[in-house]
C-alpha cells in the first residue's frame, strides 16, 4: 500500500481518500508546494476569505507566503476533483436547503389563501344575504308607492 501511495506521490496524481486514511508514511513524505492532509480535508467556506477558513478550520496557523502561491496557482490550472465534489456537495445541500424554504413558503401562502378564502366566501354570503334584504325592500316600497299613486289617483276622479 506504501508503495502505491509513494507512486501515486511521484506520478504527481492526488492519492484516493482511502490511501490517505489507512498510510501514516504519507504525513512524512509530504514535499514542499503540496498541501498536508488538513488542508485537503479542510471544506472552504463559500464566499470567505482564505484566511478567515484557516482560522475557522481550527489549524490557528495562518498560510506561508509560498502555500498562498501555491493555491493561487492551482486555482488558474482548474480545481481538483476533491474540490469539484466539495463544491458540488455544497450546492447540493444549498438547493435542499432552498428547495424545503420554497416549499415552507408555499404551504405558508396557500395557508394564508385558504383564510382568505374563508373570509371572503364569508363576507359574499352576507351581502348576498343583504341584497335579497335590499331587494325585497325595494319591492315591497314600490309596492306601496304604486297603491298610494293608485289610490291618490282614484280620490281625484
Amino acid at each position: 500500500m506504501q508503495e502505491q501511495t509513494s507512486s501515486s506521490l511521484a506520478a504527481g496524481s492526488l492519492p484516493s481518500s482511502s490511501e490517505r486514511s489507512s498510510s501514516s508514511a504519507l504525513h512524512a513524505e509530504v514535499k514542499e508546494g503540496m498541501e498536508s492532509d488538513d488542508e485537503i480535508r479542510r471544506v472552504p467556506e463559500i464566499g470567505g476569505e482564505a484566511g478567515a477558513s484557516a482560522i475557522s478550520g481550527g489549524e490557528g496557523s495562518r498560510r506561508t507566503g509560498q502555500t498562498q502561491r501555491s493555491a493561487a496557482s492551482s486555482k488558474k490550472r482548474g480545481r481538483s476533483p476533491a474540490d469539484k465534489e466539495s463544491k458540488r456537495l455544497k450546492r447540493l445541500l444549498r438547493n435542499r436547503v432552498s428547495a424545503q424554504q420554497a416549499r415552507e413558503r408555499k404551504k405558508a401562502y396557500l395557508i394564508e389563501l385558504e383564510a382568505r378564502v374563508k373570509d371572503l366566501e364569508t363576507k359574499n354570503a352576507e351581502l348576498d344575504e343583504r341584497l335579497s334584504t335590499l331587494q325585497n325592500e325595494n319591492q315591497m316600497l314600490r309596492q306601496i308607492l304604486k297603491n298610494t299613486t293608485a289610490a291618490g289617483s282614484e280620490g281625484r276622479k
